[in-house]
């Protein structure tokens, strides 16, 4: 391997880091970086994009509606992420509100409502049938009863993004609408930390007309994992890029977490690239 490129140079930058990263990245030109993309790792909220092409699918085939509407009820509280939780027992809102709550703020109990309305069986049919073999949904969110949420491998995760950007899942109606959901979600610290502001809006990447560079993307943490991945919108094109992290020794929740820092670093080496070539990795 030409010690060089831009896998050599990734691995390089994380030999000093006290955690396991698999990295997979696709720049829609044919040039593909895979470090350890096939490996399993806990998904955490990574899953809840997985979800959210189960409800497109099944709008597709016309058994749900966008439409209809869900109430928040207390066997669907639980702690964790999101702004339902706060707010009263009986909220009623449309699923696609549910659903776009579940994206962009990763709210855990629009996800167990979700999974509800949709079933945990028909999720995973969906995930196979789109050829994600490596993806199960295994429980609802629940941390006193289940230590495992989901599972995936960075490829899938990639393959995921590059079928919604490419329209080639469900319809291509049904992946822009999952785009303008992805685009506005809030939690890109790991893959934009590290770019340079210039290029951006003021609020952490999320799309506005002002800014060159945005992300689609959904990202997910557990003790066991650092999570994140979508897709990378640039003057010269897009990319997408998936970073999973594991057996790092710090369990706690911060800014400035081992797996974040590296992971941003993994993804300005891949951002500078991209523009150095004008839309190439390779």
């Amino acid at each position: 391997m030409d010690k060089l490129s831009l896998k050599a140079r990734i691995k390089a930058e994380l030999t000093s880091y006290n955690g396991k990263m698999s990295v997979y990245i696709d720049d829609f030109k044919g040039n593909k970086v895979e470090i350890n993309a096939d490996d399993t790792f806990e998904t955490a909220s990574t899953i809840k994009t997985f979800i959210l092409i189960d409800l497109f699918q099944q709008v597709h085939n016309g058994t749900k509606s966008l439409n209809d509407m869900l109430t928040y009820t207390e066997e669907n509280k639980i702690d964790g992420s999101g702004v339902i939780q706060s707010l009263d027992f009986g909220l009623t809102m449309s699923v696609k509100n549910f659903a776009t709550l579940m994206i962009i703020v990763s709210d855990n109990v629009a996800t167990n409502v979700l999974i509800d309305y949709l079933g945990i069986d028909h999720i995973n049919s969906t995930i196979k049938k789109w050829g994600f073999n490596d993806t199960v949904l295994h429980n609802k969110i629940d941390f006193e009863k289940f230590d495992k949420l989901g599972t995936s491998t960075p490829k899938d995760y990639g393959k995921a993004f590059t079928m919604i950007h490419d329209g080639a899942i469900i319809s291509s109606e049904a992946c822009e609408q999952m785009l303008e959901i992805f685009k506005k979600q809030h939690y890109n610290s790991m893959i934009v930390k590290d770019f340079p502001q210039y290029y951006l809006s003021g609020d952490d990447s999320i799309a506005s007309e002002e800014e060159q560079v945005c992300v689609a993307s959904k990202s997910g943490s557990m003790n066991a994992c650092r999570n994140d991945g979508g897709i990378v919108y640039t003057p010269y094109g897009e990319y997408v890029i998936v970073m999973f992290n594991t057996e790092f020794h710090d369990p706690l929740y911060y800014a400035g977490h081992e797996a974040t820092m590296y992971g941003a670093k993994v993804s300005r080496m891949v951002f500078d690239q991209f523009f150095a070539l004008k839309g190439r990795i390779e």
